[in-house]
This record gives C-alpha cells, structure tokens and sequence, in this order.
C-alpha cells in the first residue's frame, strides 16, 4: 500500500523521483492557449516559463485526465515533472481526487511522487491524498505488475504538523486501504473465492480491529430458514454463508446495518447466461466486498457508531440440485418465492440477509447489490442508482456520496410495478416487469425490509452498483481495470454522518 507523507519542503527542493503539478485553462482562453500552471509559485521564473514553453509544444490545455510529462526541468530538484490537467473544476474535491489518482496511476514505475496541487486546507489535503492512495493500486496475486505501482506520495503543504491535516491523511490511508481491500477480493479469480474463502477473508480482515465476525453455514442456514441464500447455493458444490461482520464500540448511539450481495460466480443457474455474459460475473460479489471493507474502515477510523455488515455469499450454478424455474422456496421469515428465473438469484439471498438484519432493529439499513443489467440500461457504467423507503435517507446516502466522490442518481419505486411481482402459487414472484426492472428488483427487496417498534418500516435503502463495480474499458482518474471498489467510501461517509 502507498505510504502517505506531508512535507513544507519547496517544490523546487524536495526530493522525489516525480514532482506533480496542475495546469488549468486560463478563462476565456483561446483554444491551443498556453495553460495557467497550478502549484508551481515557488519555481523560479525561468523554471515556469520553460515548463509553459514545454507544455504548449506538447498540446497540452488543462483538460482533466490529461497528463504530461517533461523531463529535466532547470531548477527542479526532481528529475521529472509531470503537469495533470485540472479541467473546469479543479477546485472541486472530487476533480482534485481524479487529478491526484490520475497523476500517481500515469507514474507507476517512480517509486517516490511529490505532489504540490494546492491543499488551503485539511479537506482538500484528504481528497488529494484519497486520490493518490487509490490511484497507486495494482492486483499482483496471478502475476506482477507490468510497472509497480508508486510507493510513496509527499503532499506539500504549509504546516505539516497541523492536526487537522494528518487526520485527513490519516482517513485518506485507511480509505485507500479499505478500497484496495474491495477491489482485491472482487478481481480474485471465481475459483479461488468459494464462499467459504469469502468467510475466511472476512475473518482476516476483522483480525486485529475488535471487529467481530459470525459465520453462518448451510447447516446452521437450514436451521435458521434462510431458504433464498440455500436455494441459490444448491447448485454449487461448495456451499453458502452469511457472514456477519460487526463493530459495535461501547456508547454508540445509533446503528447502521449494511447488507451485501455475495454471489461469488453467477453463471446465471439453469436460466444460464450466455458465455459473454459470464465473463465478468466474478464481480457479482462486489456488494459484499464493499460493505466488507466498509465495516473495516469505520472500525480503523474507531467511529462511535455501531455498524452491522451482512454478507449473503452463495455461488449460482447449474446441476442436478440446483433450484428449478416454478421451484418456490421460503424466505427467513417466512415469506414464499416463486423462482421463475434462477438468474434473478440476487434479490433472493439479499432478501434472507434483509429479514435478519432489519429484526435487529437497526437506525438505518443500506444493501448494496450488483443486482440488474438495467441499471446498465439506465445510467450506464459510472453512476449507481439510489432507491429508497424513505425520502429524507435517500437524500442523507446522496448527500454521503456526493462528499464521497462517488456518482448515485436517486430512482422511483413506482408502486404500480409492484404487481407485477405477484405469483400464482406464493406470496411473491423473483421477477416481474422487464420495463423498469431496476424498481421491480427494488420493489422486491422492499417487501424484506422489517418494522421497527413504533409500525413504522426501518429507513431502508438501495444502492444497485451493476455498471460501476467493474471496469472493462481504459482506467481513468483514480479507477483502475477490473474491480472498483465503488460504494465503500459512500458507506464510510454515512457511517462517519451517524457517527456524528
């Protein structure tokens, strides 16, 4: 993991194998105009024009994602500059994270990065180290990275001591760790995450936090009646969990339970999936891997709140045991099923997990589920949908996201589609309209969604990360190929929100 460091050593001076600094486009320029250099106020005059000088040969106009490097700049310590394009918003925390991921991820292979993007304060100095700590990131476990990633990134700033801002620095570390920790899981190999191993890295995980961690096998699944976490298990030979994983610091006041999907292969059962559409199905389980990592930040950051991570884990196989199209199977709680789709196996572990933890009587409960291709459909594949019981929490997670730096646009549950769902034989169908089917999914999982002792349902919402969680096309800003890690900061957020 990168090493996160604050230093007041000039940008001229300080040692680093890569200096950083911003270019944005001056206001009202005209296209193929020089840059206005960003962070460079302590070069030396010549220094500044020979970068702008260098900079305009090389096209460069401050747009964001772009970067260039100039090599060998007189009266710069650091053998290499490299200028990030801050786009229109470069002031904005989250232009500033992509600025910051943009720059390390192009820089893999220096070891040492300075990075003098303006910090006035500790908030920018968190967004900029966050984006640094999730742009230094490679997965290595089946083969080494083409160039390492960097290795440790020196935030210039006024007062390195300032309380303040060695938190920030402090919070941006375990936010990159805890969304390396998401991604690492989601792009680990389907054959080499069983459940059981999904169990396992929980419990490593929680080794040495206080966090607690309680796994539920088949057997004890049997017997508590989990029937759509075993339904979707059947057809595997390895066998389901529901893992809950738990931080509960004395005096806390509120608590908030998060549930995550964890299937961790999805072959779609009998209604198998084409063979294209399975070919990214190992990150069916990015929910659970989310809420995981999630669950560890809150306990490394010891927030006064308490917070419940439910992970539903089962792998959806064809066999001869697996559940049939018209099987109906009995949810905990009691609640009846009618499968008549085995590809729509989400909704139905997350419905058990949902009983259990809303009959703890949580403030809040979020589930977070790679559960429909229509959200594809609908926003495509960076911005994840918001659906919600309750307005005024629907409002609370976007407002967590929004200061997270993770996209969520809020979605109806339209109370029409709710038909739809009704079976001939039990008290629900797993699949209702294929119009709108990112509600109907929703509207689904909101029949799980239990009371609290005044009658009234416990706030419930959820977050449906389809698109997001997995990235297939080129990495940009602080995102990577493969797993994304998407919703742990938001999770992070709201839990730092109760907290407070």
């Amino acid at each position: 993991m990168v090493r996160l460091e604050l230093s007041s050593k000039s940008v001229k001076s300080v040692v680093a194998d890569a200096l950083v600094l911003g270019a944005r486009r001056a206001p009202g320029a005209a296209p193929g105009a020089a840059p206005v250099l960003v962070g460079a106020d302590d070069l030396p005059r010549s220094a500044r024009s020979a970068l702008v000088e260098s900079l305009t040969d090389l096209g460069a106009d401050g747009a964001a994602g772009s970067v260039h490097l100039v090599p060998r700049v007189a009266g710069v310590a650091a053998p290499l500059v490299a200028v990030v394009g801050l786009g229109e918003q470069g002031d904005d925390h989250e232009a500033l994270r992509r600025a910051a991921g943009t720059a390390v991820r192009a820089l893999a292979g220096r070891r040492r990065v300075a990075l003098a993007l303006p910090a006035p304060d500790a908030a920018t100095a968190g967004a900029l180290a966050e984006g640094a700590a999730l742009g230094a990131y490679a997965f290595t476990r089946y083969r080494a990275a083409e160039r390492e990633p960097v290795a440790q990134v020196t935030l210039l700033v006024a007062k390195p001591r300032d309380k303040a801002l060695r938190a920030a620095l402090e919070r941006a570390r375990v936010v990159g760790e805890a969304v390396a920790a998401a991604r690492d899981l989601v792009n680990t190999a389907p054959g080499d995450l069983a459940p059981a191993d999904l169990a396992d890295a929980a419990r490593d995980l929680a080794d040495g936090t206080g966090l607690s961690v309680r796994v539920l096998t088949e057997v004890e699944l049997a017997e508590g009646g989990y029937g759509g976490i075993l339904g979707v298990g059947q057809g595997s030979a390895r066998p389901p969990r529901l893992v809950v994983v738990e931080h509960a610091p004395k005096g806390a006041k509120a608590h908030l339970a998060l549930v995550g999907k964890g299937i961790t292969f999805d072959s779609g059962g009998l209604s198998l999936k084409p063979p294209a559409g399975m070919e990214t199905m190992k990150s069916d389980m990015s929910g659970a891997a989310a809420v995981l990592a999630a669950v560890r930040a809150v306990a490394d950051l010891d927030l006064p709140v308490r917070v419940t991570g439910w992970l539903a884990v089962a792998e959806n196989m064809p066999s001869g045991t697996a559940i049939r199209p018209s099987d109906v199977l009995t949810m905990h709680g009691g609640t009846t099923v009618e499968v008549l789709n085995t590809d729509a196996e989400g909704r139905l572990v997350m419905a058990d997990a949902l009983v259990a933890a809303t009959a703890e009587q949580p403030d809040r409960v979020v589930d977070v589920a790679t559960l429909t291709g229509a959200q594809v459909v609908a926003l495509g594949n960076r911005v994840s949908a918001v659906m919600a019981n309750d307005d005024a929490f629907r409002d609370e997670v976007l407002a967590a996201a929004a200061r997270a730096g993770e996209q969520f646009w809020p979605m109806p549950l339209p109370q029409e589609l709710r038909a739809s769902l009704d079976s001939q034989v039990a008290d629900l169908a797993n699949i209702g309209d294929r119009a709108g089917g990112m509600l109907v999914a929703g509207l689904f999982l909101r029949e799980f969604v239990g009371e609290r002792a005044d009658g009234t349902p416990v706030p419930w919402a959820h977050l449906d990360i389809a698109g997001p969680s997995f990235l297939t096309s080129e990495p940009y800003g602080y995102t990577h190929r493969g797993g994304t890690g998407v919703a742990v900061r938001t999770l992070l957020a709201l839990a730092e929100d109760l907290a407070s």
